[in-house]
C-alpha cells in the first residue's frame, strides 16, 4: 500500500511517502494529495519532528530509497555520517572505494529521494563552502545549524 503524509515542521511543510514497510521519498513542501494511512508514515512523521526539535540524532524507520546501485552506495555511505558532522563530497567518495568520483557523488547526492534522513546535507564543499541542495542552500544552512546548536 502507498501512503502520502504532509507535515508542518519549523522549516516549512514535508510530504512522506511511503510502503507499508518503508519510506520511499521525503519532499519539501505540500507535494499531491494525502492517500491512505500507515504506521510507517506516522513514525517518520515524528522522527522528523524529534529531529526538528534537537531530540533525535539518528533515524530509525526503515527506508528504501530507490536508485541506481551507485546512489544506493552513496546513499548508504551517507546514512553512515554522524550526526553534527560534514564531510566532503571528497571524503564521500573515498569512503565508498572511489575518490576520484566526487562529482558522481555529487550527482547522486542531488537526486537522494529521502532528504535529512539520508542526510546528504551534512556533505559540504572540501573548502568548507555550502554547496547545491535540492532544498535550496538556505534550507541546508538551517539544517547544519540545527545540527550545530544540538
Amino acid at each position: 500500500m502507498f501512503a502520502r503524509k504532509h507535515i508542518e515542521t519549523k522549516l516549512g511543510w514535508m510530504t512522506i511517502e511511503t510502503t507499508n514497510e518503508a519510506v520511499t521519498k521525503i519532499s519539501f513542501g505540500k507535494t499531491g494529495i494525502e492517500i491512505g494511512l500507515c504506521p510507517i508514515a506516522d513514525q517518520a512523521s515524528q522522527e522528523i519532528v524529534e529531529y526538528m526539535a534537537g531530540e533525535r540524532t539518528q533515524f530509525s524507520v526503515k527506508m528504501a530509497p530507490r536508485g541506481t546501485d551507485f546512489q544506493k552506495k552513496v546513499w548508504d555511505a551517507l546514512k553512515k555520517i554522524p550526526y553534527g558532522v560534514f564531510p566532503s563530497y571528497s571524503d564521500i567518495a573515498a569512503a565508498i572505494g572511489k575518490p576520484t568520483a566526487t562529482r558522481a557523488v555529487g550527482m547522486a547526492n542531488n537526486k537522494n529521494p529521502i532528504p535529512i534522513m539520508i542526510p546528504c546535507h551534512r556533505v559540504i564543499g572540501r573548502n568548507g563552502d555550502l554547496t547545491g541542495y535540492a532544498g535550496g542552500i538556505p534550507l541546508k544552512k538551517k539544517l547544519l545549524d540545527l545540527e550545530l546548536r544540538s
